[in-house]
């Protein structure tokens, strides 16, 4: 397998409460996505699955003797199975007589009791395993909902909602007994973070959005809710807790680059962890008190870091292996920009990678973050590596809706959905026209998810602007999408738009890019993949037929996978194909004799 093509899951090693050199960790293995066992004081690990189609959801119990990992197909429905730490090729099932259902949510106690939350179409399920293996359903949740922790004795679990509704946080005894609930609303939203980790009274960690900023709060049987206003971050955070009980850590998103604090709530203090600049993937503090993060910025590939210095092991096979895209191996030489452009909202932030090699106006490819509550990231991307070695000068817009600029930003869906968006992106790329930064008639969008959706969006209600389009895994039709989708994702939708499609109809049609078809100029690559139960396929593949009978050149890539692929094969194909599909239909790119047009030519292996 090619270093260059490997995959990472930017997720931090769980490392076991009471045996802190027993962890396991989502690695590459082979080119895929899967569990490892790592033994800390022996530096070793060994790789715990091997399935087709990977594996990325593992957890392990206090003691560090059992592993958890999520055996679910393509579409996320599957069950939990154990294994011994030292035998983990010997798994048997961890609930056999739960049928499959998609994971909601994973915690333990102190003793090992885990609590289960399994999800369908009629909302979540609560389930109990106590150390014994006796396993018992709790409690039942309509709509969508999700577990986010149990308290280190096993008697409160609580359970997360939407968090700008009513039922955003409910506490349950591990009976199913409601002991308390925090509600959100739309200019407020509440998130459940999980319980402290000393032997005292439970105490629950939350974040309240509040007044356009965002604070710690914590809630105890006792005292209720206690805000901790003195505490207060302009853009969004999340936290967890230090092993005393007393600090957070908190990891805040700020201007598409990251910051960690560390903070005292009984000393009322806050201080800045000391930490590079660049982009904090994932953050926490391990049971022996060592601040571990993954971290990355714009040229370097994302990597396990500690304050202590930790080590991760070698893989079985010898490569380093927390994964992770490996540097373009002869990249072109590029310089990179940070803007900030006038908008209909406000100043837009964008990121702006230019080749070095050449002056004037260049051909544009903007690649449109999904979400939409994500934000393009001072972080390694290879994909903005290989647009750059071909030429292109790469856009990377953090429109209205994108998190990392406080509240009022994220929130900014004033135009409509999808609209407001599509207003940043055609004000940026006006911008930099005129500022000779890019060719005025050669500008692609390239988008996935949310991302791929804006993207399918844009070429029909703004055709005079965008050349070419690349849609992977997008949503075609949003009426049709959310009848096919999963309870966590109509919820956003609902939160979105302010209702389903049959209470607010003409909402969705506005905003939905099959409104637009017999708009659409340029031509279209769409990517579906048969698994994807967030953007279902088949309102794409309508929309490509649509695209047929109106004689617009497109391709379809159809892809054995869910929302998210984890098989670098699987990725790599689909790049040769999008490569050679903007050759034929994006004129003035270069197309042969650079190094990644040529690394990209020859077969993987």
């Amino acid at each position: 397998m090619s270093r260059g093509h490997r995959l990472f899951y930017p997720a931090l090693p769980v490392v076991a409460e009471h045996a802190p050199h027993r962890a396991v960790y989502v690695g590459d293995a082979g080119g895929r996505c899967e569990i490892l066992a790592w033994d800390r004081l022996a530096g070793t690990a060994r790789q715990v699955t091997d399935r087709a189609a990977g594996t990325i959801r593992a957890a392990l119990d206090p003691t560090g003797s059992t592993i958890w990992w999520f055996d679910d197909d393509l579409g996320g429905v599957g069950t939990w199975r154990t294994c011994d730490f030292d035998q983990p090729d010997r798994s048997v099932a961890a609930l056999p007589s739960v049928p499959p259902a998609r994971h909601a949510g994973i915690a333990m106690a102190t003793d090992g009791t885990t609590a289960i939350g399994l999800s369908d179409d009629g909302g979540m399920t609560l389930f109990l395993r106590t150390g014994d293996g006796r396993v018992s359903e709790r409690t039942h949740v309509t709509g969508y909902a999700y577990l986010v922790d149990l308290d280190p004795a096993g008697r409160l679990a609580v359970i997360g909602a939407d968090a700008a509704t009513d039922a955003a946080v409910t506490v349950v005894t591990t009976d199913g007994v409601r002991v308390a609930g925090i509600a959100g609303c739309a200019d407020g939203r509440v998130w459940a973070l999980g319980f402290a980790p000393d032997s005292g009274p439970a105490r629950l960690l939350l974040v309240i959005e509040d007044e356009g900023g965002y604070l710690p709060a914590t809630w105890t049987e006792e005292e209720g809710l206690v805000r901790h206003d003195w505490c207060r971050f302009d853009t969004e955070v999340t936290a967890g807790w230090f092993p005393d009980g007393r600090r957070l850590l908190v990891r805040q998103d700020r201007h598409a680059r990251s910051l960690l604090h560390e903070v005292d709530l009984a000393g009322r203090t806050r201080s800045v962890v000391d930490t590079p600049t660049g982009s904090i993937l994932d953050a926490a503090v391990w049971p022996d008190g060592d601040v571990a993060y993954v971290w990355t910025d714009s040229v370097t590939p994302p990597q396990l870091r500690s304050v202590r210095g930790v080590q991760l092991p070698e893989h079985p096979g010898g490569q380093p292996d927390v994964g992770g895209p490996d540097p373009v191996a002869t990249p072109v030489e590029h310089r990179r920009e940070e803007i900030r452009v006038p908008g209909p909202g406000g100043p837009i932030p964008a990121l702006v990678a230019l080749p070095a090699d050449r002056e004037g106006p260049r051909p544009a490819v903007f690649l449109v973050h999904g979400g939409p509550f994500q934000h393009a990231r001072d972080a390694y991307d290879p994909l903005v590596e290989i647009l750059v070695s071909t030429g292109c000068a790469v856009v990377r817009v953090n429109y209205r809706g994108s998190s990392g600029y406080g509240a009022a930003w994220r929130n900014d869906f004033s135009a409509g959905v999808g609209l407001t968006q599509l207003a940043d992106l055609a004000a940026v790329r006006a911008h930099l026209v005129a500022e000779g930064v890019v060719e005025d008639r050669r500008t692609a969008l390239w988008g996935t998810s949310w991302g791929g959706y804006l993207t399918l969006l844009a070429l029909g209600r703004q055709p005079e602007l965008w050349r070419l389009g690349i849609a992977i895994s997008p949503v075609a039709d949003y009426v049709a999408a959310f009848e096919a989708a999963t309870p966590a994702v109509r919820a956003l939708d609902v939160l979105l738009f302010g209702g389903t499609p049959d209470e607010v109809p003409q909402r969705y049609a506005r905003s939905s890019p099959i409104t637009y078809v017999d708009q659409v100029r340029a031509p279209v690559l769409l990517a579906v993949s048969t698994g994807d139960v967030r953007c279902p396929p088949a309102p794409v593949e309508h929309y490509a037929r649509l695209l047929a009978e109106r004689r617009i050149p497109h391709q379809v890539v159809r892809r054995r996978a869910g929302h998210e692929d984890f098989d670098a094969q699987s990725h790599l194909a689909l790049m040769q194909t999008v490569l050679l599909f903007m050759q034929r239909h994006f004129d003035g790119v270069r197309d042969e004799g650079t190094p990644v047009a040529l690394a990209m030519a020859r077969p993987a292996g």
